[in-house]
């Protein structure tokens, strides 16, 4: 098979989106596979935003003290490829097709079980068995949605992670805070380590709770760590943070925004628990790790001339965090959307918090079958922004061009970006269309 039959295949296992709450099938799965994700130790990470930042940030940080590195995270942003990395790099065509190849008459046996294996149980099989093959050192886990019936929590992790938490997915997590907190905790471990990032309080709540009742060791951010100072600097922003075990000034961080410096911070509360003992990590190796740090998709400038900017923000919790990057670190005077959603999401969330910061919004459809049409979305926006701001273009390439136009049209040294947001898959898509790799 090549990659692109591969692809189809798991393809054809369904959408990560739809998964039944169960943990059945992948532990059947990974038992006939010889349990490859008891190999090594796992970082794994829950929350609602963030979780992929942390993870690349993690893995830099593991990376830089000369351990081979596993990461699996989701969604990806161009190629599959991306959820299953090695030393930082995407496993190669011929590695992903290998690994498929390996596992798949156990997958097969499974099916025959009366188990058949979904799409994201499958691409979590293939990570767990690369990993293990590799061998790596270490494996940096991002759950794909929740926590407890996550397919990823078949991990016994012995560092876990929770990123802030917000609603999204509320028709799989529940409807509020405490329930989508109770289902992320389902991945803290007895007699692991908890990361907490700041959360609200009932989320907290819910997940000191957790903690207490299996045992496990509980940091948390602005407590036991945390972010000491901050300011911007070019093309990013230098930081002091406070570790669990000691302090780490001028430190560099090529990201923007509050939410990266807050990722960064968990980050390195992760690696120095995961490391054991008191002494605190080389303050060269977490500084060097952070300064070649990167999170595609993430407040990512794409162009230059009008400056286009693009950003994974898909939930009103994302797309705070992305306005206040935007105001901080960008000296827009005005600002172009290009925006994009997904049918399921809270859309009038988003279009409420976008509407004092964008001049016009140019609405779209990305690639995703779940995408809310380009109509669809111009109806609800007029409804924020009125009829004369609110421009409706299909396709997103011409979206964007019509965006770059608006730009243009306000003169060269008018002060005016273009941020183009809305969903993970919006800024894959724009990213492969301005070839964001050759900037």
């Amino acid at each position: 098979m090549d990659y692109r039959e591969v692809e189809r295949a798991i393809l054809d296992r369904g959408v990560e989106w739809d998964f039944e709450p169960t943990l059945d099938r992948i532990a059947a799965l990974m038992d006939l596979l010889g349990s490859p994700q008891t190999a090594y130790p796992v970082v794994h990470i829950a929350g609602t935003n963030g979780k992929t930042s942390t993870a690349r940030l993690t893995e830099a940080l593991l990376r830089e003290r000369n351990l081979r590195v596993g990461r699996f995270t989701s969604p990806h942003l161009e190629s599959m490829r991306e959820r299953i990395c090695v030393d930082g790099e995407p496993l190669s065509e011929e590695r992903f097709v290998e690994v498929y190849e390996e596992i798949i008459p156990f997958v097969d046996l499974a099916d025959k079980q009366g188990r058949r294996i979904q799409f994201f149980e499958l691409l979590t099989a293939m990570a767990f068995a690369a990993f293990a093959d590799t061998p790596v050192d270490v494996a940096v886990i991002e759950t794909g949605m929740g926590g407890s019936w996550d397919a990823t929590n078949v991990v016994d992790g012995a560092v876990s992670v929770i990123t802030p938490i917000s609603l999204d997915h509320t028709d799989r997590l529940g409807p509020d805070i405490p329930s989508i907190a109770g289902e992320k905790a389902g991945i803290i471990k007895a007699g692991g380590t908890t990361i907490l990032a700041q959360q609200e309080l009932e989320a907290a709540e819910v997940l000191m709770r957790k903690a207490a009742e299996v045992g496990s060791v509980v940091a948390r951010e602005g407590l036991e760590f945390g972010v000491l100072a901050r300011e911007i600097a070019l093309g990013g922003q230098l930081l002091t943070l406070k570790g669990l075990k000691g302090v780490y000034d001028e430190v560099y961080l090529p990201l923007y925004g509050a939410h990266q410096a807050s990722n960064a911070v968990c980050a390195l509360a992760a690696t120095e628990a995961l490391t054991g003992g008191d002494d605190p990590l080389d303050v060269e190796l977490v500084r060097q790790a952070f300064t070649q740090a990167s999170s595609p998709g993430r407040l990512e400038v794409v162009r230059r001339s009008p400056t286009v900017v693009i950003d994974a923000a898909h939930n009103p919790g994302g797309m705070r965090a992305t306005i206040e990057g935007v105001h901080e670190a960008f000296d827009f005077a005005k600002v172009i959307g290009v925006v994009s959603v997904m049918r399921d999401k809270d859309i009038e969330g988003l279009l409420e918090l976008l509407e004092p910061v964008l001049e016009e919004i140019v609405v779209t459809t990305n690639s995703s079958p779940r995408a809310m049409p380009a109509q669809e979305l111009a109806v609800l926006a007029e409804g924020f922004f009125g009829e004369d701001r609110v421009h409706l273009v299909e396709r997103l390439d011409d979206a964007i061009d019509r965006a770059i136009g608006l730009a243009d049209s306000q003169g060269e040294f008018s002060g005016t970006g273009v941020l183009i947001t809305g969903s993970v898959v919006t800024a894959g898509d724009a990213r492969h269309l301005l070839k964001a790799d050759g900037q």
